[in-house]
């Protein structure tokens, strides 16, 4: 046994040897020694200020709420990645929820970002108020409308 390992590490040996003088020349190249494009979107490396301007968001200035919803599967995940998508209120795809922008929050939507899209929540009309929050809807754009209702006048005012 010795010696058929000692013959094996003599062919290697001159295996690697071989390889590396073939290496040298000029006209072989394997290719994992190329450099390829990066096939990384250029965008990637851009400035994040830009995005404040798109999403109308000042960076001193953050937004206070999250509009946050899961667009992928979490079958096939581990089960931490699940858990955490559970605890997030995002069981059901494609539905948004509203999460304040807290560093808590944000360390958990950190774990599932991959599954998730997560907007600023747009305030058109302000913050509603207490009353008013009865009245309010998400729409597609991920902005709070505040839907104000008429109310009836009185027909005391009518008369006079």
């Amino acid at each position: 046994m010795s010696g058929l390992y000692r013959t094996f590490q003599k062919t290697s040996a001159a295996a690697l040897k071989s390889m590396t003088e073939a290496s040298q020349l000029p006209w072989y190249c394997p290719s994992r020694s190329h450099f390829r494009k990066s096939r990384v979107p250029k965008e990637v490396y851009e400035e994040r200020s830009k995005e404040h301007e798109k999403y109308g968001g000042d960076p001193e200035q953050p937004h206070k709420l999250h509009l946050v919803t899961r667009v992928k599967s979490v079958t096939r995940r581990p089960y931490w990645e699940k858990e955490m998508v559970k605890n997030l209120g995002l069981e059901k795809g494609h539905t948004p929820r509203v999460h304040k922008n807290i560093p808590s929050v944000n360390n958990r939507l950190k774990i599932v970002k991959h599954l998730l899209r997560i907007q600023p929540l747009k305030l058109p009309y302000g913050l509603p108020a207490e009353e008013d929050m009865a009245d309010t809807y998400l729409n597609s754009k991920g902005e709070l409308i505040v839907r104000k209702l008429l109310k009836p006048v009185d027909p005391k005012a009518i008369d006079s």
